[in-house]
């Protein structure tokens, strides 16, 4: 039984891994950014087109903590969740198939996770207008750092702060503001697979910044 378990574990992960072979993606493709950009909305549209796996790094953190974000933030702070993050993005670098991974807007607040986020594979930084994202923010409660007086300039102060971080940890750059899901998701596979297909190739590819759309 075990054995056919194991054979069966292993024809599955071939299975991924042709899959994502046939979609060009050699790595992981990581989607950053700011709260309500669509990150999590994108990166499940771009598994199942790519037919690979998505994973929410805000989901594994509550997985493995058995608790909210919320509640974790309540009861252990900040600085306690940003360090379940960075064990979520290691654990990440051990995935054998690639994945298309949705992270978390404060990620890149701690400084040891850029180089991770680089190592994981390709990474697409979505941004939107800021009036678009107090608007969608504001669709959901359970966003602990906007449970202020004044919602909106938190934002201001948040995407001030943590835009150059984005910038620092992103291949490409792409605008949500006025794009359809299909736009953003054909503009980050496509990207994706032609990153991967030159830094497959000896000389070509050199890494950086790649350029923006939207």
């Amino acid at each position: 039984m075990t054995d056919a378990l194991s054979q069966a574990t292993a024809d599955a992960e071939t299975g991924v891994a042709a899959a994502a072979r046939s979609a060009g993606l050699a790595r992981h493709v990581v989607l950053v950014g700011f709260m309500a950009t669509g990150k999590t909305t994108v990166g499940r549209a771009c598994a199942r087109v790519g037919r690979i796996r998505f994973v929410d790094t805000d989901a594994e953190v509550e997985r493995t903590a058995g608790k909210r974000i919320p509640a974790i933030f309540e009861s252990e702070g900040e600085a306690a969740f940003r360090k379940k993050e960075t064990a979520v993005l290691r654990g990440l670098l051990e995935a054998r198939n690639p994945r298309v991974i949705a992270t978390g807007g404060g990620i890149v607040t701690i400084e040891e996770n850029l180089p991770l986020l680089k190592r994981l594979g390709f990474v697409v930084w979505l941004d939107a207008d800021q009036d678009d994202i107090v608007r969608r923010a504001s669709r959901k409660r359970n966003r602990p750092l906007l449970l202020t007086k004044n919602p909106a300039a938190t934002v201001a102060e948040l995407l001030e702060e943590r835009r150059p971080l984005y910038e620092r940890a992103a291949d490409l750059k792409i605008t949500t503001t006025g794009l359809t899901l299909d736009e953003v998701v054909t503009g980050v596979l496509e990207s994706a697979r032609y990153h991967f297909s030159c830094t497959s190739r000896p000389g070509v590819g050199g890494g950086g910044s790649e350029g923006e759309v939207g």
